[in-house]
C-alpha cells in the first residue's frame, strides 16, 4: 500500500501542473433595461406617403382540437415607427438591412440633448457646436459608439400632427413637415473626425422635415453608418454610460426593417 504522504504528494504535483480553468465568460452589462422603440400600431406614425401599418387577423380562437391558437399578418413599409435605416437607403452600394454588421448595433452609447433648442424651433438643425459643448463636458466621443439625438419629439408621439408637423397623408402633405434633423456640415464633421458606429434620433428622419435634399442621410450612409429613427425615452437615458442594443428584422437587401432597441442603463 502507498505511503499516504506520498500520495498526497502526487496529487499536489498534478495539481500544479493541471491547466489553468478557463476564464469566466464576459458578463453582459447589467443595469436597467429600458425599451427605446414605440409600438406598432393602428397609431403608429409614418412618413406622409408610405402606406400605413396593418396586423390583420388569421385566428384567434378554439380549435376544433380544443385549444386556443392565435396568428396574424402584418404589413409594414420599411421606414416607419421605430426602424433602421440601412445605409443603401440613400447610398448606392453600401450595405442593406441584412449586411449591416451586428457589431455595429450592439455597443456604448452616447447621448446629445437639443431639447431646449428643438422646443424653441421645429425646424433645428442639431450643428458641430452642439457636438463640440457635448465633448466640453463630457470628453471626447470614444471610437466606435452609438451616438444618440435626444430632441423631445418622442413625448409628441403618436400625434402626428405634433410629432411631423402635420397629420395630412400624400406627397403634398411632404412640404409641411417640421421637426429636428442633423446640420449636414455636422455630418460631414462627424464623418471626417469621429468614428460612431451608427447614429439615431427621436424624430421620423436623420434629416430635418423641411429637408429635400436628405444630405446628412447621403453623407452618414455612403460611409455606412446606419440611421435609427423614431427612437422613444432617450430621456431616460445618461449622456455617457448606457450601452445600446439595436436589432432590426434581418430583410434580405433591404432599405430598412422594423426595429427593437433597448439600453442598458447602469
Amino acid at each position: 500500500m502507498k505511503h499516504p504522504l506520498l500520495i498526497l504528494l502526487f496529487l499536489l504535483a498534478a495539481a500544479c501542473s493541471a491547466p489553468p480553468p478557463p476564464p469566466e465568460p464576459p458578463v453582459f452589462p447589467a443595469g436597467t433595461v429600458v425599451d427605446l422603440s414605440h409600438a406598432y400600431g393602428d397609431d403608429t406614425v409614418f412618413w406622409p406617403t408610405a402606406d400605413p401599418f396593418r396586423l390583420e387577423s388569421v385566428a384567434d380562437g378554439v380549435t376544433e382540437a380544443g385549444y386556443y391558437y392565435a396568428a396574424n399578418v402584418f404589413f409594414a413599409a420599411e421606414h416607419g415607427g421605430t426602424h433602421v435605416d440601412a445605409p443603401v437607403h440613400f447610398a448606392e452600394g453600401r450595405q442593406a438591412v441584412d449586411e449591416i454588421p451586428v457589431e455595429r448595433l450592439v455597443g456604448p452609447a452616447v447621448v446629445v440633448d437639443v431639447t431646449e433648442a428643438s422646443a424653441a424651433d421645429a425646424d433645428y438643425l442639431v450643428n458641430v457646436s452642439d457636438f463640440e459643448a457635448w465633448e466640453a463636458e463630457h470628453g471626447e466621443m470614444p471610437s466606435g459608439v452609438i451616438l444618440l439625438i435626444r430632441t423631445g419629439f418622442a413625448s409628441r408621439w403618436p400625434d402626428a400632427a405634433a410629432y411631423l408637423g402635420t397629420a395630412e397623408r400624400g406627397e403634398d402633405a411632404v412640404a409641411d413637415l417640421h421637426f429636428p434633423g442633423v446640420d449636414p456640415a455636422a455630418a460631414e464633421w462627424l464623418v471626417a473626425n469621429r468614428s460612431i458606429n451608427a447614429i439615431g434620433i427621436d424624430t421620423a428622419s436623420i434629416d430635418y422635415g423641411q429637408s429635400s435634399l436628405f444630405e446628412s442621410h447621403r453623407i452618414l450612409y455612403a460611409a455606412n453608418i446606419p440611421g435609427l429613427e423614431n427612437l422613444n425615452a432617450l430621456d431616460r437615458l445618461p449622456a455617457t454610460g448606457a450601452h445600446l442594443v439595436a436589432l432590426p428584422m434581418k430583410i434580405a437587401g433591404g432599405s430598412g426593417a422594423p426595429l427593437r432597441v433597448i439600453a442598458i442603463v447602469p
